[in-house]
C-alpha cells in the first residue's frame, strides 16, 4: 500500500505535465493552476490502490476537469442561438485528446479571423462533412452557384492574412457548434440546420446578401 508521501510524490512528479494539458485546453477560459488543484483534490479522494497507471489516471482527470471548465465558461457567455459544447472522447489517449482539441481550436481561430460567419458555416459543411453544394446552398440560404463561390472564396481567404477582428464569443460559438455537429454526425443525426443557426446569428442571416463577382 502506498503511503501519503508516495501519493504526493506521484502527483508532483507529473504536475508539470498536468499543468501543460490544462493550459492547452482552458486557454483564457480559466486559470490552469485551478484545474490542476482540482485534480489534486480528486487524487486525494481516490482509492489509489486500484489505480494501475497513476500518470494516465491523472491525465484523464485533468482533461475532464479542463473540458468541464471550458464548457462552463462557454455556457456563461452563451447567446440564445448557440449550441451546447459537446466534449471530445476523453476516454481516448490523453495526448491524442489534447492534440485533437488543439487542432480544432487552431482551425476555428483561423476561420473566425478570415471568414464571415456564413463562410465559416459553408466551409465546414463542405470540408469537414462533405455536404453537396446544393444542400449547402439550402442550409445557408443561397443558390448552388453562390455556395460554390462562397467556399472557393473561403479557401482563398484562409490562405491570406487575417481580415476580421472577431469577438472571443464568435470563436467559442464556432468551436461549440463544430463539436456538437461532429458528435451529431457520429450519432447518425446529419441535420446541420442547428449548426448553421449557431454559427450564423439571426441578425446576420436576415441582413446577408450574396456577393457578386
Amino acid at each position: 500500500m502506498l503511503t501519503t508521501d508516495t501519493h504526493t510524490d506521484t502527483f508532483l512528479s507529473v504536475r508539470t505535465l498536468l499543468l501543460g494539458i490544462a493550459n492547452k485546453i482552458v486557454r483564457d477560459a480559466a486559470d490552469p493552476e485551478d484545474v490542476v488543484q482540482d485534480a489534486w483534490l480528486r487524487w486525494n479522494r481516490t482509492d489509489r490502490d486500484v489505480v494501475r497507471d497513476a500518470t494516465a489516471f491523472l491525465c484523464q482527470i485533468t482533461i475532464r476537469l479542463a473540458l468541464t471548465t471550458v464548457r462552463s465558461a462557454h455556457v456563461r457567455h452563451r447567446s440564445p442561438y448557440e449550441l451546447p459544447m459537446d466534449q471530445p472522447d476523453v476516454d481516448a489517449d490523453p495526448a491524442l485528446t489534447v492534440e485533437s482539441m488543439e487542432r480544432v481550436r487552431e482551425a476555428t481561430y483561423l476561420m473566425v479571423h478570415r471568414l464571415t460567419p456564413r463562410e465559416q458555416a459553408a466551409y465546414v459543411l463542405r470540408e469537414s462533412f462533405a455536404f453537396p453544394y446544393p444542400d449547402i446552398g439550402d442550409l445557408v440560404g443561397c443558390t448552388e452557384a453562390n455556395a460554390r463561390q462562397m467556399i472557393r472564396r473561403a479557401r482563398l481567404r484562409l490562405r491570406g492574412k487575417p481580415s476580421r477582428s472577431p469577438s472571443s464569443d464568435e470563436q467559442r460559438r464556432l468551436l461549440a457548434a463544430f463539436l456538437y455537429a461532429t458528435r451529431s454526425a457520429e450519432d447518425g443525426r446529419s441535420d446541420m440546420t442547428a449548426f448553421v443557426d449557431a454559427v450564423v446569428p439571426t441578425d446576420i442571416q436576415e441582413a446577408w446578401q450574396p456577393e457578386t463577382g
